[in-house]
């Protein structure tokens, strides 16, 4: 009898409890939803922190969570206000855009201040269908934990119908070298050996292999080559 009557409760908190959350998370807006920049994230850990005491602890009152819910509801809609009204305030509860790629070169320095290793770039470059970073102009890292890619002119989407133009296979690079670990099974798939890759870095006056933080090479053995102490000429400044 007291096991039911328990469940009873816990049912009536989930069935009151979260119509007020969706009431709550409209109220704060669809940016607090759908890109999680810092300070949204913290909200929702207190939303579920909140919510799951109430659901796991009977013996807490029902009332206190809803209280807290519209709170930390108002706290969130006070907060992105305030972003709005005042940029300082806004760059402290977030992040800056950071531009990672520049001209199709990893800018080491700025992945190590994102935390973000190199293969998570190029699994979000794949995502964005691009497999050749040698197209990219720039790649932006938002303050959400997105990239922004700008392609090169060349690069950039064309109707090679409109054009009249045809294209028989996308540009396709493999990774061959990353942080200085060379893939020996790339080079044997296009039937080439580390003596052929030695030759090719001593072209670009590159004497330890270390020294390269990304190398790719085409299906057409088209190498391209980002180091570690690579310095970019210029990097436009982004803000938010």
């Amino acid at each position: 009898m007291k096991l039911l009557e328990e469940m009873l409760i816990l049912l009536g908190r989930v069935v009151t409890i979260l119509p007020l959350m969706l009431f709550a998370a409209l109220f704060m807006g669809r940016r607090s939803v759908g890109e999680l920049p810092v300070f949204d994230f913290l909200i929702l850990l207190a939303f579920g922190a909140v919510v799951g005491a109430d659901i796991a602890d009977p013996n807490i009152p029902h009332i206190h969570t809803a209280v807290a819910i519209i709170l930390i509801a108002l706290l969130q809609k006070i907060v992105a206000y305030l972003k709005i009204k005042s940029r300082k305030i806004g760059r402290l509860l977030t992040f800056e855009p950071i531009t990672v790629i520049n001209d199709g070169q990893f800018i080491v320095k700025n992945l190590k201040k994102t935390q973000y290793s190199i293969d998570n770039i190029l699994l979000m470059l794949r995502e964005k269908d691009i497999f050749d970073i040698r197209g990219v102009r720039m790649g932006i890292l938002e303050a959400n934990g997105n990239l922004t890619v700008l392609k090169k002119a060349a690069k950039a989407p064309v109707t090679l119908e409109d054009m009249k133009l045809s294209k028989a296979t996308e540009d396709f690079a493999m990774p061959l070298i990353i942080d200085g670990k060379l893939y020996h099974q790339v080079l044997a798939q296009l039937n080439l050996n580390e003596g052929w890759l030695n030759a090719k870095l001593a072209e670009l006056s590159i004497q330890d292999m270390k020294e390269v933080f990304f190398a790719s090479i085409t299906e057409d053995k088209v190498l391209h080559i980002s180091l570690k102490k690579h310095v970019p000429d210029s990097i436009p400044p982004i803000y938010h």
